[in-house]
């Protein structure tokens, strides 16, 4: 049984499913319960996995949990690149991983550990004169984004598939608030002297927070059917 403290406020979390933006579960659970509704860290459409949400008076608490340790799991196909670093836009550019093998990729893995200058992707929800950049770079346009310093504590590749002309590298990731997992894919590749992009993601983890521990969206439908979405 999901319990909603509307008076004191509720810590939920829920595991979000592919394709639904971080606001249509917040837009889905304001709907259940009618009172206020945050998350405490945006999940791109594309990736699944834990999102924290704050309902009524612990809102307020939204700063503290998004500052927290963030831990991935997906994959990253290597010999190939899109424009968005991930799926959300057509491969733009193939390259030979004929060079490539475990020893070569695992090292540049371990290279992409510490406190690095990461680059944005051009298609983030960041605010680029007052707009979302992905909404610029959608029209063609030129979006100029700043390098901004992230902490990855852990870049673990946990497999590897080489196929015909890609490999897929599966990975855990843990790191500090802020990083952009599609632009570690986009460095991995370039590290190699190759092209890397994002092709799986799950959150599985925001400080203490698990994945494990998160409700779904068939069992909130379960419980609230009245939800219209």
């Amino acid at each position: 049984m999901i319990k909603i403290d509307n008076e004191n406020g509720t810590v939920l979390l829920v595991n979000k499913p592919l394709k639904w933006t971080s606001f249509d579960v917040v837009n889905f659970v304001r709907g259940i319960i009618k009172v206020k509704v945050g998350h405490a860290g945006t999940l791109d459409p594309l990736a699944s996995g834990l999102l924290i949400l704050c309902t009524g008076k612990m809102t307020k608490q939204i700063d503290n949990y998004q500052a927290q340790e963030k831990e991935y799991t997906g994959i990253i196909t290597l010999g190939a690149t899109t424009p968005s670093f991930d799926l959300e836009t057509e491969i733009d550019a193939h390259f030979s991983i004929d060079n490539l093998n475990e020893t070569i990729i695992k090292a540049a893995a371990a290279e992409l550990t510490g406190v690095l200058q990461q680059m944005p992707p051009a298609h983030s929800a960041k605010r680029i004169g007052g707009e979302r950049a992905y909404l610029k770079a959608r029209r063609g346009e030129q979006v100029e984004v700043k390098p901004r310093e992230v902490s990855i504590r852990k870049f673990e590749i946990t497999g590897l598939e080489f196929l015909e002309k890609s490999v897929h590298v599966s990975f855990l990731v843990v790191c500090s608030k802020g990083t952009y997992i599609r632009s570690l894919a986009r460095d991995l590749g370039e590290k190699l002297n190759n092209g890397g992009h994002l092709t799986q993601l799950i959150r599985t983890r925001i400080g203490d927070f698990q994945l494990k521990d998160a409700v779904s969206i068939e069992e909130l439908r379960a419980q609230f059917p009245k939800s219209s979405i």
